[in-house]
């Protein structure tokens, strides 16, 4: 069974926020030599090694010193300014890292930086231990973004590309997870310059408060392994795959469920690719979704619930949306599965304000989101129906009220 085994992270601006560093110490020896350089300049070498910049920067501005005399002078000034300024950490990483060495994972560094230098880092910060492999791209033919310091980073470890994750914060590094064959977690960050990050898996705006289970679960979305988001007592929640959709249409054109439901297409190819596309591109965007609802005791589909984006009277909502097989109402499964969802959009996601916007003729839900503990809030016409808009402000007590009942 194929697992996740190891996390590997590009070093500057990733683990430091050290690129406005590399900028001016670059900046200071090309003036020094008369080269019209400036930051914008600088940024095309994000993600790649100094000495191909080295290169290149002798030749744009015809300098006359040789690839070796310039590239020590660059990295003698980026010695000084570390001295200087020591290694900034970016928010939230040194507290990341040991949670993620604590899971049981590989951990490794696959930086354009050389040796001394990343040696230089992790010792400053105190997590060199947490580390299982430090690799350089001084140590391959080819630096980011071809894909042999990340593939050198695979062998040290002894892992394979579908065992692993990259975190990296430039397009040279993303092309290079890429090209290895590894899911790329693209770490925006705005002292990188402008950096096309696109083709990453995921992008992700900060470390602080991100626990394993981000990781986990985006790995198991490129290797296609839906997420459990919740184990209760008679249910499982988790993500759809493609292979579920079958099973999905006949509920929705079950007459007692289509009646308080929009949007459902008649004809089942059209409504199949739609719900196909919702699965490729809705979990791993955002995290969250409707999902779907399974019976222990069965092992089949009988539902979705979850939680979604909604424009609800002019306001930006997170809103619970949630339908079953009518044969399965009047058991409690309706509670049961609104109440896992509480319970993993407050623990997992943060979410503490969540809506529902119920069509008034649906006594049962309405009866369901009294239950739950939400209160009604207005009425309103949504999507040509009459409804009432309910909210729940959660908190740790009533994230974890009716838990696994």
């Amino acid at each position: 069974m194929r697992t996740l085994k190891a996390i590997i992270f590009d070093m500057d601006g990733v683990i430091i926020d050290s690129e406005p560093q590399h900028g001016r110490a670059a900046l200071k020896v090309l003036h020094k030599y008369g080269a019209d350089a400036d930051m914008s300049y600088h940024e095309q070498f994000i993600g790649s090694s100094t000495a191909n910049m080295a290169q290149k920067v002798i030749s744009d501005f015809s300098l006359s010193l040789s690839p070796e005399e310039l590239l020590a002078e660059l990295n003698q000034a980026k010695r000084e300014i570390h001295k200087e300024e020591g290694y900034p950490s970016l928010p939230g990483i040194c507290e990341l890292i040991p949670k993620l060495a604590t899971s049981g994972w590989k951990l490794a560094i696959a930086s354009s930086s050389n040796p001394a230098e990343i040696n230089a880092v992790v010792s400053s910060l105190g997590i060199r231990k947490y580390f299982d492999q430090l690799v350089s791209s001084s140590n391959v033919a080819h630096p980011k973004p071809a894909p042999d310091t990340f593939q050198l980073a695979l062998k040290k470890l002894g892992v394979s590309a579908e065992e692993a994750i990259v975190v990296e914060d430039s397009s040279y590094g993303v092309e290079a997870a890429i090209a290895a064959g590894i899911a790329c977690v693209g770490y925006d960050n705005p002292h990188s310059g402008k950096q096309d990050l696109s083709r990453a898996d995921v992008l992700l705006e900060s470390f602080e408060g991100l626990t394993p289970s981000f990781f986990l679960h985006v790995w198991q979305r490129k290797q296609k392994i839906p997420v459990t988001i919740a184990n209760t007592r008679r249910l499982i929640i988790r993500e759809l795959t493609v292979a579920d959709i079958p099973d999905l249409y006949p509920i929705y054109k079950d007459p007692e469920v289509a009646k308080f439901i929009d949007d459902i297409d008649d004809y089942k190819e059209m409504e199949m690719a739609k719900q196909a596309a919702y699965i490729r591109n809705v979990y791993n965007f955002y995290g969250y979704g409707l999902w779907g609802v399974f019976s222990k005791t069965s092992g089949g589909l009988i539902g979705r619930c979850g939680i979604e984006n909604h424009v609800v009277d002019g306001q930006d909502e997170i809103m619970l949306s949630y339908l079953l097989d009518s044969n399965h109402w009047g058991y409690g499964y309706a509670l049961e599965c609104c109440r896992a969802v509480f319970q993993y959009a407050y623990q997992a996601l943060d979410i503490d304000n969540i809506v529902a916007v119920i069509d008034k003729e649906n006594v049962r839900s309405l009866h369901t989101a009294k239950n739950l503990g939400m209160k009604p809030e207005k009425d309103l016409i949504y999507k040509n129906r009459d409804a009432v808009l309910y909210r729940i402000h959660l908190t740790e007590e009533s994230s974890q009220k009716g838990k696994n009942r």
